[in-house]
């Protein structure tokens, strides 16, 4: 490869990852408006905040598990454990979510997704599918494909940079 060649491949890749991270800046603005929770709180449960969003979510994601605890929901979450109590109460007086005894230790309360509760994750869930749906309906199917292999690459990228490791 000569140095000219070398030289034009290099300030091609500084300019893509220039045009990934001004990419990244604009679909943080459109994620950071909540425009899919927006929509799904609307159709389910008008009255929730999207912080009641946040810890379905984390309910969500944490019974995969086991129990799942309110000092959970405030780990996952990066709260103080006595927001994540303030919020959790507010669902379960909204019926989002239920408090009840953990099975393996009668002592301790867990918290569980209720019927409305898993409603509104189908509804969020098939929101965001439709928005994605509408997005590439103009794409080839092998683009698709192709898209999903490396955003998944990515944010997987992503994720190991920022997150801590579980060992």
């Amino acid at each position: 490869m000569t140095t000219h060649k070398r030289e034009a491949d290099n300030q091609s890749y500084h300019e893509d990852i220039v045009h990934i991270g001004q990419v990244m800046t604009r679909m943080r603005l459109l994620v950071g408006r909540r425009l899919i929770g927006r929509l799904a709180v609307q159709n389910v449960a008008p009255g929730l905040e999207l912080s009641h969003l946040d810890v379905l979510d984390a309910v969500r994601r944490a019974e995969t598990a086991g129990e799942v605890t309110v000092g959970a929901i405030a780990e996952i979450l990066r709260i103080d454990p006595s927001r994540a109590s303030r919020i959790v109460a507010e669902m379960v007086t909204r019926g989002v979510l239920r408090r009840k005894a953990s099975q393996a230790d009668a002592r301790r309360i867990v918290v569980v997704i209720t019927a409305l509760g898993r409603k509104l994750v189908a509804e969020i869930k098939a929101q965001k599918l439709a928005v994605v749906q509408r997005v590439v309906q103009d794409w080839p199917a092998a683009d698709v494909e192709a898209f999903a292999t490396f955003f998944d690459r990515f944010i997987s990228g992503y994720e190991q940079t920022f997150l801590p490791r579980k060992d």
